[in-house]
């Protein structure tokens, strides 16, 4: 669905873009991640034709966005980090606006209209001013406009700022339900965003793609991937010596948990840990009672701080 190749942008000095390739297939929910002023706007952007990649390729169903924007723009929806909305016209008077400068046929522009005010639960406030809504509304109307002509490609970025808690459940709630139609790509630096609602995420960092894949496959790019908390009753220095016979784990951290007992802390040393039950037999054969065996796992906020300091 969307294949971008060797993209660079540079603002004078500032290389914003740095070299970015990846694809996207279709249906696919991917998120776009990164701190603040990584560059992942301006891969966006350059991804709808708003900005022109200094270099690299950027194609949107087989179509080159350099060689025929208005025909890549045709296939996407895009709704920036401030919805672009005349606050002073009512909801479905906007979204007939909009239906004509995207020249919707006018013999369904009722009906498109009547479906974006259902997927996008608009009910409530039809009849009532933009202006007059909350931000949440206003960010659904946003939504709704983008897709008025049924793109094959949402591009949304930082759908959710500045709403409450109750807002971005909702709008997180719409975007699930519009990833079972379509690609949507959405930008954000909130990684519980990611991990409510995207199949896969792409990670930016200071205009250089530093990794991506499924939630699963980009936890296991984190340095420190498992650990395993052990409570046995042995001596420190027992489980000190004996540490070196436990293969794929170090040990990271020993202390006395009561009198005869011992928490050691052990981390993997591979993309492919050491296994519980392999720890549950080591502690066996060594003569030590096992109270508890716990598996951490890092966190996608984790792996994240890891990939972008």
């Amino acid at each position: 669905m969307i294949e971008v190749t060797e993209i660079r942008k540079s603002y004078g000095a500032v290389q914003a873009v740095q070299g970015i390739s990846f694809s996207i297939k279709t249906g696919e929910v991917v998120g776009l991640l990164g701190p603040n002023g990584a560059g992942k706007s301006t891969t966006m952007r350059m991804i709808t034709g708003f900005l022109t990649a200094d270099h690299g390729t950027i194609t949107v169903e087989g179509i080159n966005v350099a060689d025929d924007p208005l025909g890549a723009r045709a296939r996407i929806g895009y709704l920036p980090e401030s919805a672009p909305l005349y606050l002073d016209m009512e909801v479905t008077d906007f979204l007939r606006y909009i239906a004509a400068l995207r020249r919707v046929q006018k013999n369904v522009v009722t009906g498109r209209v009547r479906d974006m005010v259902d997927v996008c639960g608009l009910g409530s406030v039809v009849g009532r001013p933009i202006g007059e809504l909350s931000k949440g509304y206003r960010q659904r109307v946003g939504l709704a406009a983008a897709m008025l002509h049924q793109p094959s490609v949402l591009i949304l970025d930082e759908p959710t700022s500045g709403l409450d808690p109750n807002q971005i459940q909702e709008i997180r709630a719409v975007i699930r339900e519009l990833g079972r139609m379509r690609t949507v790509i959405l930008s954000t630096h909130i990684l519980q965003e990611v991990e409510a609602v995207c199949h896969r995420a792409l990670i930016i960092n200071k205009g250089q793609l530093v990794g991506q894949g499924s939630l699963t496959e980009l936890m296991a790019q984190g340095h420190s991937q498992v650990r395993y908390h052990v409570l046995v009753n042995a001596a420190e220095t027992a489980l000190r010596d004996r540490a070196g016979s436990l293969a794929g784990v170090n040990l990271v951290a020993c202390h006395a948990a009561s009198t005869n007992w011992r928490e050691a802390v052990f981390e993997s040393t591979t993309t492919k840990p050491v296994s519980g039950e392999a720890i549950f037999q080591w502690t066996v054969a060594n003569g030590w009672q096992l109270r508890e065996l716990r598996r951490e796992s890092a966190s996608l906020e984790d792996v994240f701080r890891e990939l972008t300091q």
